[in-house]
């Protein structure tokens, strides 16, 4: 029997989704990893990523095993101009249409598939020798380190106790924090499990604990921290969102303990010092540069 399948959320009213199929995004908490694709696909649905590496990566999974149709879309500025000719290289026909400022392409499996194996292998797990980390295209910040996390990392004192690093990414930060040997306890959350598992690889260490969650659905972190780290994501589905930064902050007030500590970074743009104000007893300005600011915030 073959499998439905689906990755991300794409727009109901542009295409649909059959009734219980598999979800793959490495985005969607509880979904079924992509990697481990092997069965036959009756029929897939991809909303496909922005990254040209990550997007070609993902085509290429679903491809692999593809034995009915294939809907692929993503908004055209976003990689869905791009899709098209993508989807031919890999050896597909291609029916496309444009519609609500997206690209959707619809192909059958191909007789003969090219170029896929390449695809997989660009965009899968590697260890990055500049960064001294595992990493994979797609994960934030993937082949470098953020501007904002290398300032937060010069202003990081040693840390002490339990704490978590929100939205910790592959581990950049909580490599810093673990440095500490007065910590005794990690928690790193990311909503992207791809993310998750490079930072298991990176962080073989029996104090961190893993979370693969959405930190505005998930109570799976201890309250009564000492400390937490972050570096706020504000982007959601690519668009701007200066509610899910706030979500971090207010989430990070909660988790700590009386007299707790928060290390924030934050693009200087971001309205974030009243939230902070409003949460936490005390806020100190610790650094900024052109593009970000440092915040230290007791509770």
């Amino acid at each position: 029997m073959s499998l439905d399948a689906v990755f991300g959320v794409p727009p109901a009213p542009l295409c649909l989704v059959p009734p219980g199929a598999a979800q793959f995004s490495p985005l969607v908490p509880g979904s079924r990893a992509l990697e481990e694709l092997e069965e036959p696909l009756g029929s897939a649905v991809v909303l496909a990523p922005p990254g040209t590496i990550e997007r070609q990566y993902t085509l290429a999974r679903f491809i692999r095993v593809l034995r009915g149709p294939l809907v692929a879309l993503a908004p055209k500025d976003k990689g869905g101009s791009r899709i098209a000719k993508e989807l031919r290289e890999f050896g597909c026909e291609v029916e496309e249409e444009a519609r609500q400022h997206h690209r959707i392409c619809r192909v059958s499996a191909p007789a003969n598939a090219v170029g896929l194996e390449h695809a997989i292998r660009a965009g899968a797990p590697r260890f990055d020798e500049g960064l001294g980390l595992w990493t994979q295209p797609g994960v934030f910040s993937w082949n470098r380190i953020d501007p904002g996390s290398a300032l937060l990392l010069e202003q990081l004192p040693p840390m002490a106790g339990v704490g978590a690093d929100l939205g910790g990414g592959i581990g950049v930060l909580a490599r810093k924090i673990l440095s500490s040997e007065a910590v005794r306890e990690l928690h790193l959350l990311d909503l992207d499990s791809r993310a998750v598992a490079c930072a298991r690889r990176n962080l073989p260490d029996v104090r961190v604990r893993f979370h693969w969650a959405d930190l505005r659905q998930f109570a799976g972190i201890p309250v009564n921290l000492d400390f937490v780290v972050t570096n706020p994501p504000f982007h959601d589905g690519g668009a701007e969102d200066h509610d899910l930064g706030r979500a971090f902050l207010a989430q990070a007030a909660y988790l700590l303990r009386a007299g707790g500590v928060c290390w924030v970074v934050a693009n200087r743009h971001l309205p974030y010092e009243e939230l902070l104000r409003s949460v936490f007893l005390r806020v100190n300005l610790r650094a900024e540069n052109g593009a970000f600011k440092i915040f230290e915030a007791h509770r």
